[in-house]
């Protein structure tokens, strides 16, 4: 069934455990992400970036994705959700085609101008029954920023800047900053956990982190232990897609021409890789 994130992750707050939000651009990571949910009996939450709309058509990829759960998943608990919309714009296009659950990222602006555009956001979304994630600090991106030392402190979420963005905006969701970095941006030696701590300790809706495609055990679970409530996982599934086709295409034998194969295997490949952060977030079981 579709519902929000909203949903999804307060009922994680309340168990104690965090739901994993995977990145999709076709059909078969659509496919691999929900047979690894069916087969857990995991409850998911499925997202997409703009540049994936503009590859796509954001209704083709919406549709997709709705079809799948609704024909061949209604028992699993299933988030259809825009991540890091970067302008009221496309919160607008999205909310008209009738995605239950959006991102605003203003984390890049000054924070006057991010609170400013996020309750705007949030206005028009719940009017519609869309739940809204906000972000604030900064989750660097290697396109963004050079390798090397980082003062962390200029990224990081400042905890009562989150308190007061929380009341003022009204979001469902938060996404915060403690060190955690985008695809191969090398993140802080040691996540910032008496920050995470001090955060949830004066917010009480779900945390998410990004750049958590390699928060494996122990940092995981710690994490969850703190009081996040949801990881965003896109570079470890999009590895496991290009990995299984690059094997096929570097191996002995000739793979052939049977494109349904040869994707076949980057789709199991990828469900492995659902599924192994599923339990790790120890989401199986919860649908």
């Amino acid at each position: 069934m579709i519902v929000n994130t909203k949903d999804i992750l307060e009922k994680a707050k309340a168990g104690g455990y965090a739901v994993g939000a995977f990145n999709t651009i076709n059909l078969e990571t659509t496919q691999a992400i929900m047979e690894a949910a069916k087969e857990l009996k995991s409850p998911v939450i499925i997202q997409v970036t703009e540049k994936t709309m503009e590859y796509t058509g954001g209704r083709m990829i919406f549709n997709i994705i709705k079809n799948y759960v609704e024909f061949y998943a209604p028992e699993i608990p299933v988030a259809i959700h825009l991540d890091h919309g970067g302008s009221f714009e496309i919160v607008q296009r999205t909310a008209g085609i009738g995605w239950p659950s959006v991102m605003y990222d203003g984390s890049r602006k000054e924070y006057s101008e991010n609170l400013a555009i996020t309750k705007k956001v949030v206005d028009f979304c719940h009017k519609k029954g869309i739940s809204v994630q906000g972000e604030l600090g900064n989750v660097p991106y290697l396109s963004e920023n050079k390798m090397g030392a980082v003062d962390w402190d200029k990224y990081m979420t400042d905890p009562a800047q989150a308190k007061d963005f929380v009341e003022k905006t009204g979001i469902d969701t938060l996404a915060v900053a403690i060190g955690n970095a985008h695809g191969f941006f090398v993140e802080r030696e040691v996540p910032d956990w008496k920050r995470l701590e001090k955060i949830r300790s004066l917010i009480d809706i779900p945390i998410i982190l990004h750049g958590a495609s390699d928060w494996e055990d122990g940092k995981a679970a710690k994490a969850i232990s703190l009081g996040v409530n949801c990881f965003n996982v896109d570079t470890d599934t999009r590895m496991s897609f290009v990995n299984s086709l690059s094997m096929t295409f570097k191996g002995d034998k000739d793979p052939g021409f049977d494109v349904r194969a040869i994707l076949g295997n980057a789709r199991k490949a990828v469900k492995e890789s659902v599924k192994h952060k599923m339990k790790l977030f120890g989401s199986d079981g919860k649908a």
